[in-house]
């Protein structure tokens, strides 16, 4: 991802012109004395609770690294049950910085370096990571990209060190979940098929590392199975859904190289 910081989005601002987006999800909220705050109830508490590991894990290494530099610097305070651990988070001047691109880099499996290019909006947009099987077989997780940002993160919970911004680069993404509890095997003679979930459900949408990707995917529409809005008029201006699919099959000739690799 780039350096720069060219393409600023106020947090507030950015909450309330989407307040009625479902991949947001900003709902008036009523406080004692009936004043309505609008309140971001998935993307910022979402995205914090993201950085949360991220920002304590950066800091830790940081310590390490310098423990003459934060001897005795280390915050021990404990917010308990009153405040949430993520509200110990914020965003420098309320702003997220918008990248056009990522660029990710990968090795092949005859061990040569190769690079892949995201970029949201095209057809170039789609990424897979491993998945924490727990339940399921499937050994990768699919999405699709519906921004790339970065903020300047200032962190004053359990762990801090100083009161400067830390940068941290993040994918806000739209899952893919899988029709079968299982995974295509090779035997099979078919790919697997994805679809993405209601975009009230729980969990539909998500932050990713871009560090955890592993790289682009091919992801081809079920053609067969039709669209899932026939008048071709979506219900979110960012996620661009007017020309969703029902469905879609993750094409693995295109992502030989990587399955190779686990196989």
């Amino acid at each position: 991802m780039g350096k720069s910081q060219n393409y600023p989005k106020n947090i507030p601002l950015f909450l309330r012109k989407h307040s009625e987006d479902p991949a947001v999800k900003v709902i008036p909220l009523i406080h004692r004395l009936d004043n309505i705050h609008l309140i971001g109830q998935d993307f910022v508490p979402k995205l914090k609770e993201h950085i949360l590991p991220r920002i304590q894990d950066m800091l830790r290494r940081e310590a390490a690294l310098n423990p003459d530099a934060y001897a005795g610097q280390s915050s021990t305070r404990d917010y308990g049950t009153k405040f949430p651990a993520r509200d110990s988070i914020f965003f420098k001047n309320d702003r997220m910085y918008h990248h056009p691109l990522a660029k990710l880099n990968y090795t092949t499996y005859d061990v040569r370096r190769a690079q892949d290019v995201i970029h949201y909006g095209t057809s170039h947009c789609d990424v897979m990571l491993l998945a924490n099987t727990g339940d399921s077989d499937h050994p990768f997780l699919y999405a699709r990209v519906i921004g790339i940002y970065h903020v300047n993160v200032i962190y004053t919970g359990e762990g801090m060190l100083d009161y400067n911004a830390r940068r941290v680069d993040f994918l806000w993404v739209r899952w893919f979940s899988y029709d079968d509890g299982r995974s295509i095997r090779w035997e099979d003679l078919k790919l697997d098929s994805v679809h993405f979930p209601p975009m009230a459900m729980e969990g539909a949408f998500g932050f990713a590392d871009p560090r955890d990707v592993l790289r682009g995917c091919h992801i081809v529409p079920a053609f067969a199975r039709g669209k899932v809005h026939s008048d071709e008029v979506g219900l979110s201006r960012c996620v661009g859904d007017a020309h969703d699919w029902r469905h879609y099959y993750v094409n693995r000739c295109a992502t030989i190289q990587l399955l190779l690799a686990f196989y």
